[in-house]
């Protein structure tokens, strides 16, 4: 039997989201099942119910059968129809076992909960090598073994390829949703987002975007540290735009990481 912990994190509205969903997801998987876990804002102490997301990871013995995804599909909006306090800030994903252990872009498909409560099968990208990193040295386990018996460390090295495939993937131009640009709540996430990746490519490890965007404040100086400090402060009833600085913030950053020289991954 998975170790299970009632009281996981210092938020009770989330820990009572996560018993829900550990009940759920339990029921559907059955001997599928190996682990609940959480990462993101909530591991690292600065979840936000305003502007967080509930990150889970749930790890399974195996790939699980295509009949069974409709099964968590309906789980899930069940769930999310349930009017519990914060279920609709879940987002998570479903991996085996075997193929946690190590990013693999060959093995990177699996059924995952999207921030917009859709659920289907979803290429994972390069940011899972960070997530990876993040679960094994922060990850909260809600039920199963330690994520550090499941996940392989990541190297310094490995966290900054990741930054740039996800900079490249992700923030170079022409942007995948260029409309999401119009929500102030997405320029902010943008912009600490490009803090952290500047962090994480300076010193080859993972921080909580707050510290990131403090440190980028120090270091960038003006004009970034303005729009830095708009940024940590964003509340949803305070909507001020920033398009063309968040924009002009991005382009700076991918330039800015073209300078850093970072060894090819071994073979």
């Amino acid at each position: 039997m998975p170790t299970h912990v009632p009281h996981p994190t210092p938020y009770p509205d989330v820990n009572a989201v996560l018993q829900a969903l550990l009940a759920s997801v339990q029921a559907v998987l059955g001997d599928y099942f190996v682990g609940l876990y959480v990462h993101g804002s909530v591991a690292s102490a600065d979840f936000d119910p305003q502007r967080s997301d509930i990150d889970f990871l749930v790890v399974t013995t195996a790939e699980l059968p295509g009949e069974m995804l409709p099964d968590l599909a309906a789980m899930h909006a069940r769930l999310t129809a349930s009017g519990l306090p914060l279920v609709a800030k879940l987002e998570g994903s479903y991996i085996p076992r075997p193929a946690l252990r190590r990013y693999d872009p060959a093995q990177a498909q699996h059924p995952a909960l999207r921030v917009d409560g859709s659920f289907a099968v979803d290429g994972h990208g390069s940011d899972w090598v960070i997530q990876r990193h993040i679960i094994r040295e922060q990850g909260i386990v809600v039920a199963g073994p330690a994520p550090q018996t499941l996940i392989d460390p990541v190297q310094p090295d490995d966290l900054r390829r990741a930054v740039l495939g996800i900079l490249q993937e992700w923030w170079s131009p022409p942007f995948p949703a260029p409309e999401r640009f119009r929500r102030s709540e997405y320029q902010a996430y943008a912009v600490l987002t490009m803090c952290r990746a500047l962090y994480t490519l300076q010193y080859g490890t993972v921080v909580p975007k707050p510290v990131a965007a403090l440190w980028a404040q120090e270091t960038l100086g003006e004009p970034w540290a303005a729009l830095i400090a708009w940024a940590l402060a964003w509340r949803p009833d305070a909507p001020t735009d920033h398009l063309h600085e968040t924009l002009d913030f991005i382009r700076y950053a991918l330039a800015r990481s073209q300078q850093f020289e970072i060894p090819a991954a071994p073979e």
